[in-house]
């Protein structure tokens, strides 16, 4: 699918069929292969890179406390780099949207809105799963981003 243009309403429609395509692949940290295993970042690449053709830049080796150890708010700035932030009550299927545990916290946990009450998300000690947006998840949403439009190539 890459290299094709596309609108925000195209690369949205890609976006969740291919999340929805990753459901069932195993929970592993760092991992970012379909039916093989990935963490919830790994599922972001994924996805970028069905649709795009490459990854928007590699994450390198990460502990499991990353996002505390590391400082700032890393998952949250590279999202800034690569995608549209918008409001998180305009989240639409197909949009990316970033949690934290506690308002003090970095974000540290990304998921693929596939529905307005319905995100597939790496889901730890399991797999890649489609969840419920309930309000206990809803409360701790950090951001919510589109993807970018796909350029057509020349």
């Amino acid at each position: 699918m890459s290299g094709e243009a596309g609108t925000d309403a195209d690369v949205a429609a890609r976006v969740v069929a291919e999340a929805l395509d990753w459901v069932g692949t195993p929970y592993r940290h760092q991992g970012m292969r379909k039916g093989v295993g990935c963490d919830c970042l790994g599922l972001l690449i994924g996805v970028w890179r069905a649709i795009y053709g490459a990854a928007p830049e590699e994450p390198g080796p990460y502990s499991v406390d990353w996002a505390e150890a590391g400082g700032g708010d890393r998952f949250l700035e590279a999202a800034r780099r690569h995608c549209r932030e918008k409001a998180v009550i305009e989240a639409r299927a197909g949009d990316l949207i970033l949690f934290r545990w506690r308002s003090h916290l970095p974000a540290k946990h990304a998921a693929i809105l596939v529905a307005p009450d319905r995100f597939v998300h790496a889901y730890e000690g399991s797999a890649v799963v489609v969840s419920a947006l309930v309000p206990q998840w809803r409360k701790r949403i950090a951001a919510a981003f589109v993807f970018p439009e796909i350029e057509a190539n020349d």
